[in-house]
């Protein structure tokens, strides 16, 4: 059990290390963040912050010599970094960001362990993606392998004609089928140290162009008869890898039952609802995780929850929403630049207490 006044070290600086650094200095650590030159909103809520670049062996050593143990707020988190860090400071082996950071391998990761992923198939060059289209047909998505998130690097593919119009970005992507289904829902767990798991309740998960919308609670009821099946491979997926801390699975609800979409090994934007809604926080359960602390209650608190991302310049206007009736709460993630598409905080909506 890591003592009050140790220091957590955080891989990245963007809103999702903020929100764990704030949890971090609310259980009586220090944080020290560590990421290159940008925008680093977390900066504002860690006790120190190195600004460096990935592969800047000096800082990484100054940085590793300050902390404890080190975690990390996104899952593309160069491995080459990761490899610099002592593995007795690693709260979770890096195994999980390996299988993570790429598409293919983490859909026959979960495969293995009895997962159900969408059709698949690997493309490296034109001619594998002119195979892929026959083998798995239209309509798909062509997605790089390796990077991308919230849409980028994803080309919809809704016919062979269609398909034309696509030019092959030169790296090697995947190719998926389209899957048919109701809604799509998270499954967020947080594994102790010692294996112990505890879940949330599972979201269903609103999409505008590829990014996370809304999550809102009840699910529904297709979701609801879904999760004991997705929470067995979630819980299997943190076996295999040893995690630690807080993990997410995406799944899309099917009439035969979840699809597995893809994972993050990480807090995630659809469990940013547990601030106000859950007993205790991801945010707090990953830092709890990760310094060896007993895990907290995960149970949900109010009957209806609503998460809304507040996205590009919506947030110039999203003082107005704690003028709403009700009980919204805001949360503003402090960056700079106003961006179309990009996310710049989220507002929780809770509906009567859970009695």
């Amino acid at each position: 059990m890591l003592p009050s006044g140790s220091t957590i070290g955080i891989l990245g600086g963007g809103q999702l290390g903020r929100m764990m650094a704030v949890t971090g200095l609310q259980l009586g650590y220090k944080v020290v963040g560590f990421a290159p030159e940008g925008d680093n909103v977390a900066a504002d809520a860690s006790s120190d912050f190195i600004t460096a670049d990935w592969d800047d062996a000096a800082a990484l050593a100054a940085f590793t010599s300050r902390c404890d143990v080190v975690t990390w707020e996104f899952e593309n988190v160069p491995l080459s970094t990761v490899a610099a860090i002592p593995p007795a400071l690693l709260a979770c082996p890096a195994r999980a960001l390996e299988v993570a950071q790429d598409r293919l391998s983490e859909k026959a990761f979960a495969a293995s362990l009895g997962g159900t992923p969408a059709p698949y198939a690997r493309v490296e060059t034109e001619d594998d993606f002119a195979a892929a289209l026959v083998r798995v047909g239209t309509p798909g998505i062509l997605k790089t392998a390796r990077d991308g998130y919230d849409g980028k690097g994803q080309w919809r593919v809704r016919s062979v004609l269609e398909a034309g119009g696509v030019r092959f970005p030169g790296v090697t992507c995947i190719y998926e089928g389209f899957v048919t289904y109701e809604t799509e829902f998270s499954v967020i767990l947080v594994r102790g140290k010692d294996g112990s798991v505890k879940f949330w309740d599972s979201t269903a998960n609103l999409h505008d162009g590829g990014m996370l919308a809304q999550s809102i609670l009840p699910a529904g009821a297709l979701v609801e008869a879904q999760v004991p099946a997705a929470r067995e491979l979630a819980a299997k997926v943190a076996d295999a890898l040893g995690y630690v801390g807080v993990l997410t699975l995406e799944f899309f609800a099917t009439r035969d039952g979840p699809v597995f979409n893809e994972m993050a090994p990480r807090v995630h934007n659809s469990g940013h609802w547990t601030i106000e809604g859950a007993a205790t926080s991801q945010f707090e359960n990953h830092i709890r995780a990760i310094c060896g602390l007993p895990l907290g209650v995960t149970k949900t608190r109010f009957e209806a929850i609503e998460m809304r991302n507040i996205v590009g310049d919506d947030a110039l206007r999203a003082n107005a929403i704690l003028a709403e009736p009700g009980e919204p709460h805001l949360h503003l993630y402090g960056k700079r630049e106003v961006r179309e598409g990009r996310k710049m905080g989220h507002v929780t909506r809770v509906g009567h207490a859970v009695r």
